[in-house]
C-alpha cells in the first residue's frame, strides 16, 4: 500500500509538464534572439565605424577641393563662385498676429508651427514660391557642416509611430530608415548635408527642431535682414544665428 502511495505522488501532471516544456523554448527562443541581436549590433558597430571614417574623408576632401579652386581662381586673376546652395535651414521667428490664412498654411506644410522652430529644406521652385509667401515670419540660409551636425546632435528628436523621440540611440534611426540604408546618425547627416536620394525620407524622419530663444535678441523682426533687420534669407550667415540659438 505505501508503495503504491509514493507512485501516485510521483506522478506529474500533464498540463505541469506542457508548461514547463513551454518555458525552456521561451527561454531556448530568447537566448537565440538576444545572441542573434548581439552580434547585429557587433557587426552594425563596425560597420558605422566605416561609413563615419569614409564620409569625413569625404568632407575633408571636398574642403581641400574648395580650397585650391579657390587658389587657382585667384592665381588666374578671376573668382571662385561657390555652386548653387542644395539645402536651406528656415527658423520661424514671428507668431501669428495679421497672418494671412494661406501665409498660415504654408508654414503649417513646411512644418513650422511655432516660433523658433527650425527646419531644413530642399532647394527647388516650390520651395522658393513658398518662402516668397512666408518671407516675413521667417529666416534663412545656407547652413554648414558644422552647425547641421551640432542640431541634430544636441537637439535632434525623430518621429517613430507619431512620436517624438531623442536620438540616442542608432537602433531609432535603423528601426525608421533602416530600408533606405540609413542605420546611424552619421548616415542622416550624410543625407541630409548632401540632399541624397532619401533626403526627403530622412528629412520627414526629423521632428522640426525647437531652438532657444537667440542670445543678444533679435534685431528687428519685422524688417528684412538686408534693411537691419531679421527676416528673409541670409545665406551663410544663418550659421552664426544657429550658434545663438542651439
Amino acid at each position: 500500500m505505501g508503495e503504491e502511495e509514493a507512485k501516485a505522488i510521483a506522478v506529474v501532471p500533464e498540463s505541469v509538464l506542457k508548461k514547463r516544456k513551454r518555458n525552456e523554448e521561451w527561454e531556448k527562443n530568447k537566448k537565440e534572439q538576444l545572441d542573434a541581436a548581439k552580434l547585429k549590433r557587433a557587426q552594425n558597430r563596425k560597420l558605422i565605424f566605416k561609413r563615419a571614417e569614409k564620409y569625413i574623408k569625404e568632407y575633408r576632401d571636398q574642403e581641400r577641393d574648395l580650397i585650391r579652386l579657390k587658389r587657382e581662381a585667384k592665381l588666374s586673376g578671376g573668382f571662385y563662385v561657390d555652386p548653387e546652395a542644395k539645402l536651406l535651414f528656415i527658423i520661424r521667428i514671428r507668431g501669428i498676429n495679421d497672418m494671412h490664412p494661406k501665409t498660415r498654411k504654408i508654414l503649417q506644410l513646411l512644418r513650422l508651427r511655432q516660433i523658433f522652430n527650425g527646419v531644413f529644406l530642399k532647394v527647388n521652385k516650390a520651395t522658393v514660391n513658398m518662402l516668397q509667401r512666408v518671407e516675413p515670419y521667417v529666416t534663412y540660409g545656407y547652413p554648414n557642416l558644422k552647425s547641421i551636425r551640432e542640431l541634430i546632435y544636441k537637439r535632434g528628436y525623430g518621429k517613430v509611430n507619431k512620436q517624438r523621440i531623442p536620438l540616442t540611440d542608432n537602433a531609432v534611426i535603423e528601426q525608421v530608415l533602416g530600408q533606405y540604408g540609413i542605420i546611424c546618425i552619421e548616415d542622416l547627416i550624410h543625407e541630409i548635408i548632401t540632399v541624397g536620394p532619401n533626403f526627403t525620407k530622412a528629412n520627414n524622419f526629423l521632428w522640426p527642431f525647437k531652438l532657444s530663444a537667440p542670445s543678444g535678441g533679435l534685431k528687428k523682426k519685422r524688417n528684412h535682414y538686408i534693411e537691419g533687420g531679421d527676416a528673409g534669407n541670409r545665406e551663410l550667415k544663418i550659421n552664426e544665428l544657429i550658434r545663438r540659438m542651439n
